[in-house]
């Protein structure tokens, strides 16, 4: 008899939360993880390059441009153009480019520091809009990663890659003389 009266109280017990499953649910909630969002930006300065160094690298003298324009072009691991948008520099010739909408299929092939380039596109001064191939701005300059994350609470999260410096070239500079 008393094992008859175990076995009914056992099976009460394990029932139990079957019967009242508010009670069982409270004790058990799982706390869902905050879904992270990674935003990817590119950053970069944007120059007028002097004359004085008209066919070299050199950014000495160069003077920013301020609204001019830059792409992001970014292929996947077949070749195919994944992600593109131009970008605007600031009245410093300053670009951030959050580049919202950019997704990897393949997280080492088509990460970023592999699958895109910045390329001058346009410079509203008129004396200064010849494209100049300075740190590739004409073919396209890779990224950088300079291990800038930028936080903003629990949720998001951008990491920070640069580009450049970019120069266009002035459209006429005087011819130089040898004495």
């Amino acid at each position: 008899m008393a094992i008859r009266q175990f076995v009914i109280l056992v099976s009460t017990l394990l029932l139990l939360p079957l019967a009242f499953p508010s009670i069982a649910a409270d004790e058990y909630v799982v706390e869902k993880p905050v879904e992270k969002k990674v935003a990817v930006v590119v950053e970069g300065v944007v120059y007028c390059q002097s004359c004085d160094r008209f066919g070299t690298w050199s950014l000495t003298g160069a003077e920013l441009i301020p609204s001019a324009k830059v792409s992001v072009l970014c292929k996947n691991h077949w070749g195919q153009v994944s992600y593109y948008k131009a970008f605007e520099a600031d009245s410093k010739g300053y670009f951030y480019a959050q580049l919202e909408g950019f997704e990897m299929n393949h997280d080492l092939l088509d990460h970023p520091l592999q699958s895109c380039k910045v390329k001058l596109v346009s410079s509203p001064n008129e004396n200064c809009s010849l494209l100049s191939n300075v740190n590739y701005g004409m073919y396209g300059a890779p990224l950088r990663f300079e291990d800038k994350v930028l936080r903003g609470g629990k949720s998001y999260e951008a990491v920070i890659y640069a580009a450049g410096p970019l120069a266009f070239r002035p459209n006429h500079c005087p011819p130089t003389t040898h004495y």
